[in-house]
């Protein structure tokens, strides 16, 4: 049985992001996958300030949430990020929450990562599909360098108001199918 791990980084609690990536963790249960469903919002993760203290001793210096979440992560086979575009980048939340992946660089914890698989489901405002490459750049990179399989991606334009996002039904079904594919 597959673990998901789904992480929803938009500040906005039952918008779009967090519809989108509920969606995907629908289908993934449907199929028999484990599914554990984190936002962002609920947390206080503090900022990686770069002590790189996780390397010498294998912890975080920071005695924050993200040291809870750390074993989510490990035992996760698959890892869901959901944010939508800010700025043409990731939001605040899971940039922090990113950056305290240097965690999983370290000589240390890099096994405890490696291999995994990750999905990225990006709604946005603008039309344009190219609106979101930076921030689907972001991850191919980040993932990439930490050895991590990017396995799906869905990208959602047009959608700016709160539950925009469930006019688009086509979209929808293609985040349930990407979930039963992950199980």
């Amino acid at each position: 049985m597959k673990k998901i791990l789904a992480v929803v980084g938009s500040p906005r609690r039952n918008g779009n992001t967090h519809i989108l990536v509920s969606r995907i963790a629908e289908g993934a249960r449907a199929k028999g996958a484990m599914v554990d469903e984190l936002y962002l919002g609920d947390f206080t993760i503090k900022e990686c300030d770069g002590c790189h203290k996780c390397w010498e001793r294998k912890e975080c210096s920071k005695n924050d949430e993200m040291c809870n979440i750390y074993p989510k992560i490990i035992q996760s086979d698959i890892i869901i990020f959901g944010t939508p575009v800010y700025w043409y980048g990731p939001t605040g939340l899971m940039k922090v929450f990113i950056d305290r992946f240097v965690y999983f660089n370290s000589p240390e914890n890099r096994e405890k990562i490696k291999g995994k698989s990750a999905v990225i489901a990006v709604p946005f405002e603008e039309e344009s599909p190219e609106t979101a490459r930076p921030v689907v750049e972001f991850f191919e990179k980040s993932l990439a360098y930490l050895e991590v399989k990017l396995v799906g991606k869905i990208i959602v334009p047009g959608v700016s108001g709160r539950g925009d996002i469930l006019q688009k039904a086509k979209r929808l079904k293609e985040a349930y199918e990407l979930g039963q594919s992950l199980a």
